[in-house]
């Protein structure tokens, strides 16, 4: 990945999150910047941005910090240059198809609720077109 430093500013511009979420994640422990500036920014790698982007889109669908991190330790220590054993593998790939199956039961309570207010809205609008004014001609 590209060596190149980001200052939080940069990062929050890609993330679509603001400056005091990026903060609030550092101090959780959920990302840490790869270095700091002489000046002491904090400056983050593409790889911090990546890790970032999964938290973003963790919590729409209702995980907690926690399953967060949970969830973050196990794609770190499988995409560790230290690999790990065969039986920790597996018991790590389990840990993440679980979060792949509670973000894709989710999503479909999401893609329903989101159904029911296509429907409230579309009803709605039909209201208010039976009682709007008739047109003259």
């Amino acid at each position: 990945m590209d060596d190149k430093h980001m200052q939080i500013g940069e990062v929050a511009a890609r993330t679509e999150l603001s400056l005091r979420t990026i903060r609030h994640y550092e101090e959780t422990g959920l990302v840490i910047p790869s270095a700091r500036s002489q000046g002491g920014f904090r400056l983050y790698t593409e790889t911090d941005v990546q890790r970032l982007m999964v938290i973003r889109r963790m919590k729409p669908l209702g995980f907690t910090l926690d399953q967060m991190r949970n969830l973050l330790d196990a794609t770190d220590r499988l995409d560790s240059d230290d690999a790990p054993d065969t039986d920790e593998r597996e018991a790590l790939l389990e840990r993440v198809r679980t979060y792949q199956q509670a973000a894709t039961e989710q999503v479909e309570k999401l893609r329903i609720q989101l159904e029911r207010a296509e429907d409230f809205a579309d009803t709605l609008g039909a209201r208010l077109e039976q009682n709007a004014p008739a047109a003259r001609v």
